[in-house]
């Protein structure tokens, strides 16, 4: 009976490959290209503004994942990715970039732990909105989007109303 089983798992692993771990895709992560929104360089800032006020009046953790960018809405949440390695972290917008700063997002030494940048200091990044939905409230948030960023969506209401007296009626005939 054991021989069994051992010939009848090594012809599965045979025909189907050996057992792969595989995990619930959430719907937070799915690889969309349409829900990015910005690439460029991020930093972090920690100690120096450790328990200080942030821009929107928040008292800064520099442990929590939070960011600052240059005019996102307080409040949202964007999806960091880190070109380097691949690693990636969900932060809350709640403090200002300088206008004049060519980084595109400050993170809180939490998230900069969390993505392995540390070291480095700054890193490509790429920033990313959690839903098509997100991304229609950020851009009802603006007079006009930044240009610095960009937020597409392709989901259009479509509407349409039928002619009902164009349809032709079929002419039904008997044999």
């Amino acid at each position: 009976m054991d021989r069994v089983r051992i010939v009848l798992v090594a012809a599965l692993l045979a025909a189907f490959g050996p057992p792969v771990a595989s995990r619930a895709q959430s719907p937070f992560t799915a690889p969309d290209s349409l829900l990015v929104i910005q690439k460029g360089i991020a930093s972090f800032y920690a100690e120096r503004f450790h328990n200080r006020m942030t821009a929107n009046g928040e008292i800064y953790d520099m442990w929590q994942f939070t960011a600052a960018h240059k005019h996102l809405p307080f409040g949202t949440l964007v999806k960091v990715t880190n070109k380097k390695n691949g690693y990636q972290a969900i932060v809350r917008i709640n403090d200002r970039l300088p206008k004049s700063s060519t980084r595109i997002i400050d993170l809180s030494k939490g998230v900069a732990t969390h993505l392995d940048m540390v070291n480095d200091g700054i890193v490509p990044v790429s920033l990313e909105l959690l839903s098509h939905h997100a991304i229609d409230w950020v851009r009802q948030q603006y007079r006009e989007v930044p240009k610095d960023i960009r937020l597409r969506s392709y989901f259009f209401d479509i509407a349409y109303k039928k002619d009902w007296d164009s349809v032709k009626k079929p002419i039904r005939q008997f044999p």
